[in-house]
């Protein structure tokens, strides 16, 4: 019988090296990367097991990439927003307020429009 990773073994594996990064005054990302590092190593050696798991050995480096990183949740956001974590939501706040002050322009229109009628 052949071992098979699913998503669901992974998350758990993961969580688990959370806790050790975690157990410590400051955390630390040391068992999150040396687990990633070793997940990608088995990924390219033994294909079959993750034959459940859609992540490609390149995405995993993506993701040991932004773990690596002082900030992970900064490096994330870079990769995929081109901007940091603080910079996005930032912009979103902004957008949120643009969308909100939108919202009042046209209720304020709709009032008059009833006004004249």
């Amino acid at each position: 019988m052949s071992f098979l990773y699913t998503k669901e073994l992974l998350f758990t594996e993961f969580k688990e090296v959370t806790k050790k990064d975690q157990s410590k005054k400051k955390e630390t990302f040391t068992h999150r990367i040396a687990y990633l590092k070793s997940l990608k190593e088995d990924m390219i050696k033994m294909p079959k097991h993750f034959a459940n798991v859609s992540i490609t050995p390149e995405q995993l480096q993506n993701t040991i990439d932004d773990w690596s990183a002082p900030r992970p949740i900064d490096a994330f956001y870079k990769r995929i927003f081109g901007m940091t974590y603080a910079e996005k939501k930032a912009k979103e706040e902004i957008e949120y307020m643009n969308l909100d002050k939108a919202e009042k322009d046209e209720k304020k229109k709709e009032k008059e429009k009833a006004k004249i009628q």
